[in-house]
């Protein structure tokens, strides 16, 4: 597909800036005691959590202390697998980035629910089938590219921030009976001062080690306030494996299981849109360079996520998710290895088997975790912030991220209509505000998708005959719409320079692609095209990138992306395990050409 290029003015795309913050790339090997010294910090972390949702979940539902010890050793071991499985990546299972995988608190009221009415192993079994519906989720998750939106998974970010930062605030203000008050703000207070300035003037080699420092500092001043109990750290014992307690599965569910079975399969469902705008923003804060978000690495963390329930349902324990604050530890500390990932993986699986360790963990005390991770919900509230408005803001856009997110908050404070919520299935669902908040972003969405222009779409083989029946298509669509020449023109060549690049493509059996599928539809007075097909090569975004970088120089291979980058206002290009979609905006009369991102 060769043409002429005089007289065309090929506009510069100002090039995103370099994040300098970003020492250690996914792909490459820090010194071991650096991988090691982050592991420890990261494990730190997020091990009480682990360990607390089920405690919580067993005390509750009043289980027995048998079962609360296996529970708790096989959340440790699953969890430290799974993260071990995200970093690595084995085949489309994993993200290859450190998201570290840990017990959902999101599951305590359905888990509490189920040890209740049926059992250890009706829980198990319920975990083990509602995993299914994740695995079936992440294998067709282009499905849903209109609704799991950057708007869906930024607004879910802001929510996990908004979620949790209560409960911070509330273990600020826990201490013990007989301690004064102001020993937890004062634990609180230095431990929180002490990240935030590290993080922020000290020095490079120092600012990784913050939040490790902040949390010895906070501990070391909580001593005399009488905050740091040693006792159960004396009492536990060096080594132990309560397998005898192992409850297993429920071959034969009652009608317990059916009834609970929807709850888990929402509540997984919804944990797993959170598991995606984790694995939208672990991406963004691994990269120096920023890139173009891999859809197929989502789709890995969307599978281990389902690994990890799976694995979860099979051992009898609480299930699992991604830990958000993965995001903000590799963005204050600059360290996206994945063998950072596998280090804090190994720690969980050895502290599995070391109960006085754990304790040891877990000894620190509540105002001094609540000042540390305080500070890594605030960096995450912006990371949500970040990916929400990556794609610009209209209208619709803010109105998904504003009513869903004062709604799951309202929800999450028990503000609204509390008395008709009461107990039972509704509770489950709109008690927790991320729950709540991003059930009406992708209600927000569809509902902006379905009342939306209708599209039209083609199918076409990818051929010789493909470029001017795709001509024939924008044309007929411009027609319909009553663009003038230009307008028409602009949506033509944007057309032929997007089919010129997927023909340079090759396919999964290493031809070019079978088959296209173009679909179009007038949005805001500009044609939005989406070119679907199974390609394989680089990113179309990051392509475009690279070039606006270079001097223009005539090399024929890039005339394309430097013409499509013209054509067209935006493009978005998102990669799925065996089909890539390309998205185009391209203005209608009414409006000027600018260059996309």
């Amino acid at each position: 597909m060769m043409r002429a290029v005089s007289g065309v003015e090929v506009l510069p795309v100002a090039s995103e800036q370099v994040n300098e913050t970003v020492r250690y790339e996914p792909h490459e090997n820090p010194p071991v005691a650096l991988t090691v010294g982050a592991g420890v910090q990261a494990a730190l972390s997020i091990v009480a959590g682990i360990v607390l949702t089920p405690v919580i979940i067993v005390n509750v539902a009043e289980a027995g202390a048998d079962y609360l010890a296996w529970a708790v050793f096989a959340a440790m071991l699953v969890s430290g697998v799974t993260t071990i499985l995200q970093a690595v990546r084995v085949w489309r299972v994993g993200s290859g980035h450190v998201l570290m995988m840990g017990t959902s608190g999101a599951f305590i009221a359905v888990c509490v629910a189920a040890l209740v009415e049926g059992g250890p192993a009706t829980m198990a079994s319920l975990i083990v089938v509602s995993s299914l519906f994740q695995f079936m989720l992440a294998f067709r998750l282009s499905w849903f590219r209109r609704l799991l939106t950057p708007v869906v998974s930024g607004t879910v970010i802001m929510l996990i921030a908004a979620t949790v930062l209560p409960i911070l605030y509330g273990m600020m203000s826990t201490v013990p009976e007989g301690v004064s008050a102001s020993a937890g703000a004062t634990a609180a207070a230095v431990t929180a001062v002490v990240v935030v300035a590290l993080a922020m003037r000290g020095p490079k080699v120092v600012r990784i080690w913050a939040p490790i420092i902040g949390i010895a500092v906070g501990c070391v001043v909580s001593v005399p306030f009488g905050l740091y109990d040693a006792q159960p750290i004396l009492d536990a014992p060096w080594f132990g494996v309560p397998i005898a307690s192992w409850p297993g599965l429920d071959v034969t569910p009652g009608a317990e299981f059916w009834a609970l079975l929807p709850a888990f399969v929402v509540v997984t469902l919804v944990g797993a849109v959170e598991t995606l705008g984790d694995a939208v923003a672990i991406q963004r804060v691994s990269r120096r360079r920023p890139r173009a978000t891999d859809f197929r690495v989502v789709q890995g963390a969307l599978n281990a996520d389902g690994m990890g329930n799976l694995l979860s349902g099979l051992a009898g324990t609480t299930p699992n998710t991604t830990y958000s604050s993965s995001i903000s530890l590799a963005e204050l500390t600059g360290i996206g290895a994945r063998r950072v990932g596998v280090a804090i993986g190994i720690i969980f699986i050895l502290l599995a088997f070391l109960p006085k360790a754990t304790a040891l963990i877990i000894a620190i005390p509540g105002p001094v975790a609540g000042g540390y991770v305080t500070f890594l919900i605030a960096i995450l509230f912006v990371q949500g912030m970040r990916i929400a408005l990556s794609e610009g803001l209209d209208t619709r856009k803010a109105a998904v991220i504003g009513v869903a997110f004062w709604v799951g908050v309202g929800f999450q404070g028990q503000l609204i209509f509390p008395d008709l919520i009461g107990e039972g299935f509704m509770a489950v669902l709109l008690g927790n505000g991320m729950t709540a908040g991003a059930m009406i972003a992708v209600a927000l969405s569809a509902f902006s998708e379905l009342t939306g222009s209708r599209r039209r779409s083609l199918r076409v083989a990818m051929d010789d005959d493909a470029l001017p029946r795709v001509l024939d298509f924008a044309r007929g669509f411009s027609s319909r719409h009553r663009w003038d020449e230009a307008a028409s023109d602009r949506l033509a060549a944007a057309s032929e320079e997007t089919l010129a690049i997927l023909s340079q493509y090759g396919g999964e059996d290493g031809g070019t692609a079978k088959r296209l599928r173009v679909s179009a539809r007038l949005e805001g007075g500009a044609a939005e095209l989406e070119f679907a097909s199974a390609l394989e090569g680089e990113n179309l975004e990051d392509k475009l990138s690279y070039l606006s970088e270079l001097p223009q120089a005539p090399d024929e291979s890039e005339i394309s992306y430097r013409l499509l980058r013209h054509y067209a206002h935006s493009i978005n290009h998102q990669k799925y395990y065996g089909i890539d979609v390309v998205s185009l905006r391209v203005d209608g009369p009414s409006q000027s050409a600018a260059p996309s991102h």
